[in-house]
């Protein structure tokens, strides 16, 4: 973490905390040699010079244990070179320290938002020894994506592969490579616990609270402070996350949060759809309903509320003159005894035709899916009747 720690959210004795890790009074040396690398099929859009890491296409049912082994091993060896160490820096002293890989050979690399936030010197180390200055030129509030720029020659560049999140399944073998407490270069293994998760944006609406952020990938690979910006990996050696929190109430003697077994990564789709526009913009535009909801609701509240189902998102309030006011979708105006929680607000239970079973369901649409400008169709259920509404998309403010 930063010595600001970026931001901190409570979930019950539950502590939200951003990976960016501070300075640790010793760092580990920073240089090792050169990681060999293969150059076999490369990436559509990258140009065909230099090594970039391959994914190797192998199902986990068919592996035994040795040769599991040997392909975690070579995947590393392989992916190990396009995962960098980010220190921000303040008169010449290191502040934080964070993760990143390598988008393209251009010179790009992804890392957190937080892991930037407000650096006025920004230097990437490479595991190869080399270490340049970089500058930030896109970053993104909402997902906790920033893409930095270094000026180096495009043969000493690995970059790493996207996979599609969305093939993605719960057991997986997932994979952390990054930078936790400033020990560079390190692996840790774990599945993908869950998928579709909602933290909170780093983006403050006018009311005073945070947006949301969707399609997050939850998992038990140990991530700590410091790996914050580095990627998730399947076995092919594919990124389908960007590393960015933990859920934990544990920390060090320093006050420094520690892994509990749940972490949370940006995942690849959202990595594919904002960081090209980051890139070319310095900024992304969500997508903008203009409504609230409850990612859970008990059995009570649901009958409290006179809801006919149990799934669905369950708009609380609208925000007034948004998108979702001016296509005259309604919010809660009817008091219950559960404060906060007005009954007679529509229940969304399909967006575009996609099942909606709760409000993290239709967040990973819209963030995936659609821009601002775009129109969704929103089936409901109102009065406890089924219709459907038209809504125009706008920006988030």
């Amino acid at each position: 973490m930063k010595k600001r720690f970026g931001w901190i959210g409570m979930l019950g004795v539950l502590i939200l905390v951003t990976l960016a890790c501070r300075l640790t009074p010793t760092l580990p040396e920073l240089s090792r040699e050169p990681t060999a690398t293969s150059a076999g099929v490369q990436q559509a859009t990258l140009p065909p010079t230099g090594p970039v890491a391959t994914p190797t296409l192998m199902t986990e049912a068919s592996l035994s244990f040795a040769e599991r082994d040997a392909l975690l091993a070579n995947l590393y060896e392989r992916v190990a070179p396009g995962v960098v160490f980010i220190a921000t820096t303040t008169d010449g002293e290191i502040e934080s320290l964070g993760s990143g890989f390598v988008y393209d050979r251009e010179g790009h690399i992804v890392t957190n938002y937080h892991v930037v936030e407000g650096a006025s010197g920004l230097e990437v180390f490479f595991p190869s020894g080399l270490k340049v200055r970089a500058k930030v030129i896109g970053q993104d509030l909402d997902s906790d994506l920033a893409v930095i720029k270094v000026d180096v020659p495009a043969d000493a560049l690995v970059p790493l592969p996207l996979g599609d999140s969305d093939q993605v399944r719960v057991g997986q073998t997932a994979i952390a490579i990054g930078n936790p407490f400033g020990l560079t270069g390190t692996m840790t293994v774990g599945i993908v616990s869950a998928k579709g998760r909602t933290l909170e944006s780093l983006r403050q609406a006018e009311s005073g609270t945070f947006f949301s952020a969707g399609d997050v990938i939850q998992t038990d690979a140990s991530i700590n402070p410091g790996n914050s910006g580095g990627p998730l990996l399947n076995l092919a050696g594919e990124v389908i996350g960007v590393n960015r929190a933990i859920r934990t109430t544990g920390t060090t003697i320093t006050g420094e949060p520690v892994n509990s077994g749940i972490g949370f990564a940006v995942s690849s789709n959202i990595v594919r759809r904002v960081v090209p526009v980051l890139i070319t913009q310095g900024r992304y535009d969500y997508p903008y309903l203009g409504i609230s909801s409850r990612e859970m609701l008990t059995l009570e509240q649901i009958e409290a509320l006179g809801l006919p189902r149990q799934t669905g998102a369950y708009i609380v309030s609208v925000t007034p003159g948004s998108p979702a006011d001016r296509a005259g979708l309604r919010g809660g105006s009817q008091p219950t005894r559960f404060a906060g929680l007005p009954a007679g607000g529509d229940l969304i239970i399909a967006i575009d035709g996609q099942p909606v079973q709760t409000f993290s369901d239709m967040l990973s649409y819209l963030m995936k899916n659609k821009s601002p400008g775009d129109t969704v169709v929103l089936t409901i259920i109102r009065d406890r009747q089924e219709k459907e509404v038209s809504v125009t998309l706008g920006k988030r403010p």
